[in-house]
């Protein structure tokens, strides 16, 4: 049977501001990835959420971004190496704690907007996070772009590595993301776009934002919860997998 983990970033609400419907995608996916408070989230959520993918049984990450809460993250801050491995070894380690405060252990971990993208092109800085990860947990499972430097990285450190699928974003030939600042980044017809989730898993082929078709191998397929269409659009992509006998469950830990 073929099977896929379905993830989503959650934790992302701060202070006063709530942001994501996170009760309700928790459920509906095989695994979550937290905000640790850089990009988004603060202490109380990043617990909060951990308590709820807790008990629901749900497989938990740490979701490392820029220190950057008014950019959400996206803007790229030309991090060093050596900042990059700082902030990502910092971000997991409070991950850590909360999860194990609740009696769970972290599961893997995944990089989240400038910090992701990078992390997929720029090799060495792609080596200086996955050693950060490796020395936070080596079981820790990398998640990271499908055929990305960060999962090329992992591998060279002989970690457990994920690669993604975004259910709503465009790829280039190169088979990387079409960048946001582009208009045609985003895919906003559902049908298709579950349509296509199912072809990648089953298939490993996808077709470029320009009708090429590119070798995309999917571990891990995110998807994004933030508002009420989003949310139905959730149900409707774990439902097209069961429907097509495949099989939901996380990469879990060694």
């Amino acid at each position: 049977m073929d099977c896929v983990d379905l993830n989503s970033d959650l934790g992302e609400s701060f202070g006063r501001y709530t942001l994501g419907l996170d009760e309700q995608v928790i459920p509906l996916v095989s695994s979550v990835n937290v905000a640790c408070g850089m990009h988004a989230g603060d202490p109380i959520v990043m617990r909060n959420t951990v308590q709820r993918a807790a008990a629901a049984g749900t497989s938990i990450g740490a979701h490392p971004g820029y220190p950057d809460l008014q950019g959400f993250g996206r803007r790229d801050m030309k991090l060093s190496p050596d900042e990059g491995y700082a902030y990502v070894l910092y971000q997991v380690g409070a991950m850590q704690a909360f999860c194990r405060a609740v009696g769970v252990e972290l599961a893997h971990v995944k990089p989240h907007g400038q910090l992701y993208n990078r992390c997929a092109v720029d090799r060495p800085f792609a080596d200086a996070v996955a050693q950060a990860i490796y020395d936070a947990d080596p079981q820790l499972v990398v998640v990271g772009l499908a055929n990305g430097q960060l999962i090329e990285a992992a591998r060279t450190l002989g970690m457990q590595t994920a690669q993604e699928f975004f259910t709503d974003r465009n790829y280039t030939d190169e088979g990387v993301l079409v960048p946001r600042t582009q208009e045609n980044a985003m895919i906003v017809d559902e049908a298709f776009a579950v349509e296509r989730v199912v072809r990648v898993v089953r298939d490993g082929t996808i077709e470029s934002v320009n009708g090429k078709t590119i070798t995309v191998q999917a571990d891990t397929i995110c998807v994004h919860g933030d508002n009420a269409h989003a949310l139905q659009f959730v149900q409707r992509v774990r439902e097209a997998l069961e429907i097509a006998g495949i099989d939901v469950r996380s990469p879990g830990r060694r």
